[in-house]
């Protein structure tokens, strides 16, 4: 099934049972389902580099790492599998997903890049606990950063070169170095 391809109607608790399951992973949208496809070697590696260095950081700290399979409730109809997710919030419970991420991470794909920049960003946007979401780019060496101000607004940034991401959650600067390790 491709992102496009929908099944009928489907409970929220039906959904949470089957994707404990399922061979392949779905995103949720008011009773819509969307399998999720495979990723690139590029997309992996990236991914991966960031939740290492993220994991490393939050050591001795409250803030857990998860990477791919672990769902982030983003409204009570909206599940989505971010890339790279890091809570720190004593509150996120739940075993199959979590509802206070302070960070979310997306690698644009070909394929998903639409929704990363724009479904996605604007559901991210609304969760109260989310400090900064970061789109990175497969292609070159780019992160396109939405940070949360303290008027709630949010501020935009493209990190470039030698630039680096600060992070508070967890205490980190992140280096594109750290990013894109081994792959640009």
């Amino acid at each position: 099934m491709t992102q496009a391809e929908r099944v009928p109607f489907l409970k929220v608790e039906d959904y949470l049972e089957g994707e404990q399951h399922s061979e392949v992973r779905h995103e949720y949208a008011s009773g819509s389902v969307f399998a999720m496809a495979g990723a690139s070697d590029a997309h992996n590696r990236i991914s991966l580099n960031i939740a290492a260095t993220l994991l490393s950081a939050a050591r001795g700290t409250p803030c857990r790492v998860y990477q791919s399979d672990m769902k982030v409730r983003a409204d009570l109809e909206l599940f989505y599998y971010p890339d790279v997710m890091v809570t720190c919030d004593p509150e996120d419970t739940e075993n199959y997903f979590k509802q206070f991420p302070c960070l979310l991470i997306e690698v644009l794909s070909p394929s998903t890049g639409h929704i990363d920049k724009g479904e996605k960003l604007y559901n991210y946007c609304r969760l109260a606990s989310l400090e900064t979401y970061v789109l990175v780019s497969q292609d070159l060496r780019r992160l396109e950063v939405y940070r949360r101000l303290e008027d709630g607004g949010w501020r935009y940034d493209v990190l470039e070169g030698q630039d680096a991401l600060e992070l508070n959650c967890p205490p980190l600067r992140l280096t594109l170095e750290d990013a894109y390790r081994d792959v640009l």
